[in-house]
């Protein structure tokens, strides 16, 4: 059964959604009546954003929109909101932006003893600072009623405090402490959470050195809803949790957590952090 269009003429950013999580993401809104912006960055994603703003608008019926914008540059997240703006403005000059999903990131593994510091500069500007100045440029745009939604994507190992993980980590942290501080800034304009996804589904573990592997194997062994079921889990899936302790979060079920924070029902829930990990990390 095809789901209910629940942000029926909405429009919602998605940042880092031509591929992996962001473009499950992207298709989650778009299958229940919302219009995307497919934000990427380089060259290279080009064609596979235009396959999925196509392909979001022949099966869902709405408006899809690829823009290349690199956010680790500072001007790109007002040129992203320009971009959306040129393509969404109606006849009657009205613009709004709903929702937003602030899902680009990058990960930087190194231990603080071999802490590379142009690689921590890289890792905040994308994480930390585009998420601020991308809100910062939407803000005209935001509506006025409380009904925007704005979800930063973060991660459990900012709660498990993940070995080689001080950029990451440490960035994901930061994003989650603006999250409070625009719930309140915001207030009147939209709602503001977090989402902390644990391992995903996105091949993560199939380039992991073994020792971060073995590092994570007793956090998915903890974890309540890793456990995978024969029958129901793919035979690859449960091969991978018989390797790491349990299996990854499919990220259809992570895309889900950060739809049901977008709903017009979870109006009275603002600068929560939504734990999205299977229980792994369990976040209040």
């Amino acid at each position: 059964m095809a789901p209910f269009r629940v942000f029926e003429g909405k429009l919602a950013i998605i940042t880092g959604a031509s591929r992996s999580f962001g473009a499950v993401v992207a298709e989650h809104f778009a299958s229940r009546g919302a219009n995307v912006v497919i934000n990427y960055a380089t060259d290279g994603s080009t064609e596979k954003a235009q396959a999925l703003a196509k392909d979001f608008e022949t099966k869902y019926n709405v408006k899809a929109l690829p823009v290349k914008a690199d956010l680790s540059k500072p001007e790109a997240p007002q040129q992203l909101v320009d971009a959306a703006k040129a393509h969404f403005t109606d006849a009657n000059g009205r613009f709004q932006i709903d929702i937003i999903i602030n899902n680009a990131a990058t990960v930087n593994a190194q231990g603080i003893d071999q802490l590379d510091l142009d690689l921590f500069d890289a890792t905040f500007n994308l994480n930390c600072k585009a998420p601020a100045l991308l809100v910062k440029a939407s803000f005209p745009y935001l509506p006025t009623d409380r009904s925007g939604r704005i979800v930063n994507i973060s991660s459990a190992t900012t709660t498990w405090g993940v070995w080689w993980q001080t950029s990451y980590a440490g960035t994901k942290g930061a994003i989650e402490a603006m999250t409070r501080v625009w719930a309140r800034e915001l207030a009147e304009r939209a709602t503001v959470n977090a989402v902390a996804p644990g391992p995903m589904d996105t091949g993560l573990y199939s380039g992991l050195p073994d020792e971060p592997r073995e590092a994570l194997r007793p956090l998915n062994i903890l974890t309540p809803l890793a456990k995978a079921r024969p029958g129901v889990d793919s035979q690859e899936v449960l091969d991978l949790a018989q390797s790491i302790g349990g299996r990854p979060g499919y990220l259809e079920e992570v895309a889900g957590v950060v739809g049901v924070c977008c709903l017009p029902e979870s109006g009275w829930m603002t600068g929560n952090l939504v734990g999205a990990s299977g229980g792994g990390a369990f976040v209040r």
